[in-house]
């Protein structure tokens, strides 16, 4: 057993390939696609004639969590991973690691924010008022397209931080 490995087993080689990374790519793509979507069939339904009778609908504070969602997705994914590890290149100063740290730790406060903000809508504008599940349709599918989201984002930083064997060097 190799000294330097933290675990007993080692990664499996197919982890390695292209096609895996760039299947993770596109399954990350896939659902993300599949949450907004879920979050646009929700914002259609509720002005459609099938929830005429119902009061409820869907405003700007449906809308909160999924953006959240989506900006902590864009900043945990410009973080480059070699970044959180060393302090050998900088991008203006000392203490790399610690910026990229910081950044990626407000990109997962905002993912959590947005999840913890659709469990919240859920409950406080569907639950507690007692609707019944066409309505309560609008309120789950807000907490199914942020998990949506949330695991896009993971997908997307496992695939895009896969080893790099394959790449190429340019330099001389």
């Amino acid at each position: 057993m190799d000294s330097q490995r933290l675990f007993r087993f080692s990664k499996p080689q197919w982890l390695t390939n292209t096609s895996a990374r760039s299947a993770g790519v596109y399954i990350a793509g896939a659902l993300f696609a599949l949450g907004f979507y879920t979050l646009l069939d929700t914002a259609v339904l509720s002005h459609s004639p099938l929830l005429s009778s119902s009061n409820l609908h869907i405003t700007f504070v449906d809308w909160i969590p999924g953006i959240c969602s989506a900006l902590g997705m864009l900043v945990i994914n410009s973080i480059d991973k070699n970044r959180l590890s060393a302090d050998t290149f900088s991008y203006s100063g000392n203490g790399v690691a610690w910026k990229a740290r910081l950044v990626l730790f407000v990109g997962f406060a905002l993912m959590a924010g947005g999840l913890a903000g659709s469990v919240t809508v859920l409950a406080l504008k569907y639950v507690i008022r007692g609707v019944g599940w066409p309505v309560l349709w609008l309120g789950v599918g807000n907490l199914v397209a942020n998990g949506l989201v949330m695991g896009s984002s993971v997908c997307l930083w496992v695939s895009q931080n896969l080893e790099e064997d394959y790449t190429y060097s340019l330099a001389l």
